[in-house]
């Protein structure tokens, strides 16, 4: 009789809460985090580019991603080690897969010669060494400001296009006044 009722009561006891088990086999997120963030980025064996970020999270979704919610700023080198040009935004995402960057939130671009893009988004490919966007940007150089919507340019930011230019303003030599 004894081991009846012990059979009948591990038989009740085993029941399982439907929901419990979905939770269960549901796919989870993997996100992995991490703080004060420095990476090189190097191709065939020479440093391109050193990337610094307070915070970095890290999605292992089908399409892997990394995201900087809390800015990220890049120095890129010349073969020399030298930094030619520099990065900064407010917010990335790296897309692991086509090994490009979407930034936005006051983003700045500029080089060692004094060209400086300001713009709200923009792209870039590592692959083709270049930045883009189509959204509105702001160049400024030594000698004029340019306006424009769109603009394609080399990593090293030695040489760019806009694609719409809306306008530009000189900017006066201030030399001859003195200073």
């Amino acid at each position: 009789m004894a081991a009846l009722l012990t059979g009948c009561f591990f038989v009740l006891s085993c029941e399982n809460d439907m929901s419990a088990v979905q939770e269960l086999s549901k796919k989870k997120i993997g996100v992995e985090e991490a703080k004060n963030i420095e990476s090189y980025l190097s191709q065939d064996a020479k440093l391109k580019a050193k990337l610094t970020a307070p915070s970095m999270l890290r999605y292992q979704f089908d399409t892997p991603k990394v995201e900087f919610p809390k800015s990220l700023h890049v120095n890129f080198y010349n073969d020399s080690l030298k930094v030619e040009s520099e990065l900064s935004a407010d917010y990335g995402r790296y897309l692991e897969n086509e090994n490009k960057v979407f930034l936005r939130d006051s983003v700045v671009v500029f080089n060692k010669v004094g060209d400086t893009l300001h713009c709200k988004e923009l792209y870039w490919d590592q692959r083709q060494e270049s930045f883009y966007t189509d959204k509105n940007v702001i160049l400024l150089q030594p000698s004029q400001k340019l306006y424009g919507k769109g603009l394609r340019a080399r990593q090293d930011f030695k040489g760019f296009t806009i694609i719409d230019p809306t306008g530009f303003i000189l900017i006066p030599d201030s030399t001859w006044l003195g200073y």
